[in-house]
């Protein structure tokens, strides 16, 4: 089994899609599923559940590449000969929603390995924070990337995708979504973000005028709010702390369902930076962890 396929499975999981990966690793969609594949055959079990339109990792998935993750790097510094001590100030934006879920992961591993460099997180909106970027305020940013691809003068590395599902109160009957909309008020998610604007153009395409009279930027109030039986929503699969505090009933949109890309964006002029490679990586092991999170 070549090393490199162990890479691709990293990259697969870190951005969510064989496509994702390909584009990481410079090579095919087909080239990535035929690694995958003889990944497959070598640990004579699944690695992926293809039973729907949308390929997802198993569990096993998320081990093999756990466990060769520090191999690998392990070999890359003997290969090399060097360790490099990488320090200064890295100056991270994070939208508000995702900071609980990676930024401890994310710190966690910057301290462990690399203890002089500094990572000063910022919060803000995906809109905020990449003027930010753009202005040379921050470094980097891990935002909801546009279904567009984002503005083509910043690095986009994909690293987490979101499914947005409908939610509604927890004892919600067995019910098609467009009836739920006809009996339930809509609570909007902000429209001027990227998640709020899927969500409205899901909306329009799939059901039409629906009754409509809120509108928040919170993820977790909006939950709440339904929790409490005051509407329907579609926002990002809630986490299981949230669902915790809030139990609601989760309906799956189907093959029309809009997905959010998070990625990790910087200026093409830092693409080299050695500093925020160490970002990139810290927050990529930090997405997938936050990922096998949700799957259990």
């Amino acid at each position: 089994m070549k090393l490199e396929t162990f890479a691709t499975l990293e990259a697969v999981l870190q951005t969510g899609t064989f496509v994702g990966g390909a584009r990481l690793m410079n090579i095919t969609p087909s080239a990535v599923s035929m690694q995958m594949k003889q990944l497959e055959t070598y640990l004579g079990k699944p690695l992926f559940d293809r039973s729907s339109l949308q390929v997802r990792p198993t569990q096993l998935a998320h081990e093999v590449a756990g466990t060769m993750r520090d191999a690998l790097r392990g070999l890359e510094s003997l290969r090399t000969g060097t360790v490099l001590a990488i320090e200064g100030v890295v100056r991270v934006g994070i939208i508000e929603s995702m900071q609980p879920a990676v930024l401890p992961g994310i710190m966690r591993f910057i301290r462990a390995r690399h203890p002089k460099l500094e990572v000063v997180p910022v919060r803000g909106r995906s809109s905020s924070l990449a003027a930010a970027l753009k202005a040379g305020d921050i470094d980097a940013a891990l935002v909801a990337q546009p279904p567009a691809g984002g503005n083509a003068r910043l690095c986009w590395t994909p690293m987490l995708r979101r499914e947005l599902v409908l939610i509604a109160p927890p004892a919600t009957p067995d019910t098609p979504i467009p009836t739920l909309f006809r009996q339930l008020e809509w609570i909007r998610y902000d429209r001027k973000t990227v998640s709020g604007t899927m969500a409205a153009q899901y909306v329009s395409t799939h059901i039409g005028d629906v009754r409509s009279s809120l509108e928040f930027d919170n993820a977790p109030a909006i939950v709440a709010m339904v929790h409490s039986g005051l509407g329907i929503s579609v926002v990002q699969r809630p986490d299981p702390a949230t669902l915790q505090s809030y139990p609601v009933r989760i309906f799956r949109l189907g093959k029309g369902g809009p997905v959010l890309q998070l990625s990790m964006v910087n200026r093409k002029a830092d693409e080299d930076s050695r500093p925020l490679a160490v970002v990139r990586e810290a927050m990529a092991q930090a997405c997938m962890e936050y990922q096998r999170l949700l799957m259990k």
